[in-house]
């Protein structure tokens, strides 16, 4: 691919409003001129989120087991059905684990886990409903593979089980296993996961029901730059046809303890990565800052490249965790650096509603 040599102009011509190609995001993606795109992604933020505001959601996120089918080369969460260390969460773990959640002021629930062999969508039917018939919150939970291992044991179709899914209780879908939207991607790193217009099929009908979603990316592992522009423009196509994603979260891959091996990306990288997204996906109005990847200091300076949500307190993650990353903030540390980088930090729904400002 012909990379463009001067980037002020494309810089320009997605400050005034025009939609990046693939060539020239992937141009954009190649440059050295790290400031002047966070400049760029800055200017737009501005003009998406005026207030100066940066949101933040508290929720937990409960991986209810740790068995899955996939067995995908970048986890190091997953276990097979015979470990050790295997389980499935009880029901009395969970209510507890939701009351702390809810003690706590969390208005979320992320629930997800991997592709369980035995597990049904009567099970999943079943936590849904007895979540709902002892708390009043918010399920944002079952990434598109977990749906897709659904549709596959039930026999039903994607719409049958959303709708399922929905009555019982699911309230929106986070975008958990998108990786990188590129077949050639998913070929190396996930060859047992579904495909990335399977993912996408999964979204697009549940936009079409009227449940919201979030898409995300994993970056840094065997993907080209154009491959990280074009899972973008894929998620930016499926938001002009719906409008249904809420937010885009870009986070890097952590190869520790996976059968990956080499370097996590650095914050430089990072930080291009976002601002770039910004940039390319002109109609998803929230950008989502990774302080789980990155700590708190980079997440600081990503409100400055593009970013306008400093993500959720979670209470509890374990996926990062396994991959030897353990970046922990309390709820005051989010609030002092939000303010700190001189915005307002504001608790925020699902729906991103502000509840209060700090």
């Amino acid at each position: 691919m012909k990379i463009l040599s001067n980037i002020f102009p494309l810089l320009k011509k997605a400050i005034a409003g025009g939609r990046l190609s693939l060539e020239e995001g992937t141009a954009l993606m190649e440059t050295n001129d790290l400031l002047a795109l966070g400049q760029a992604a800055d200017i737009i933020r501005q003009r998406l989120h005026p207030e100066r505001q940066v949101t933040f959601v508290i929720d937990r996120n409960i991986n209810y087991t740790n068995v899955c089918l996939s067995r995908c080369r970048f986890c190091a969460f997953y276990r097979d059905q015979n470990a050790p260390d295997a389980y499935i969460i009880g029901w009395q773990e969970l209510y507890e684990k939701i009351a702390e959640t809810v003690d706590a002021g969390g208005t979320e629930l992320l629930i997800q886990g991997g592709l369980h062999p035995d597990l049904t969508l009567d099970y999943y039917l079943d936590m849904l409903r007895y979540i709902k018939s002892n708390f009043d919150i918010h399920i944002h939970s079952f990434s598109p593979p977990e749906v897709m291992h659904m549709v596959k044991g039930s026999g039903l179709s994607i719409k049958e089980v959303l709708e399922k899914l929905r009555a019982a209780g699911l309230d929106s879908l986070p975008g958990g296993g998108a990786e990188i939207l590129v077949d050639r991607v998913r070929g190396q790193i996930s060859p047992e996961k579904i495909g990335w217009q399977d993912w996408m099929k999964v979204m697009l009908t549940a936009h079409s029901i009227g449940m919201k979603t979030t898409a995300t990316m994993m970056f840094g592992h065997v993907e080209t730059n154009e491959e990280r522009v074009l899972h973008m423009i894929r998620v930016r196509e499926a938001q002009d046809q719906t409008g249904g994603f809420t937010a885009f979260i870009p986070w890097s891959f952590q190869p520790k303890n996976t059968q990956l091996s080499m370097p996590a990306a650095s914050g430089v990288e990072y930080l291009k990565t976002l601002a770039v997204a910004r940039l390319v996906i002109d109609n998803v109005p929230n950008i989502q800052a990774s302080w789980v990847t990155q700590g708190a200091k980079i997440a600081q300076v990503a409100l400055s490249f593009g970013a306008n949500d400093f993500g959720s307190t979670m209470l509890e993650e374990n996926v990062v965790r396994a991959a030897g990353v353990t970046y922990r903030i309390a709820l005051r540390e989010i609030i002092h650096c939000i303010k700190n980088a001189g915005f307002t930090p504001a608790q925020r729904t699902t729906d991103y509603r502000v509840l209060r400002m700090f």
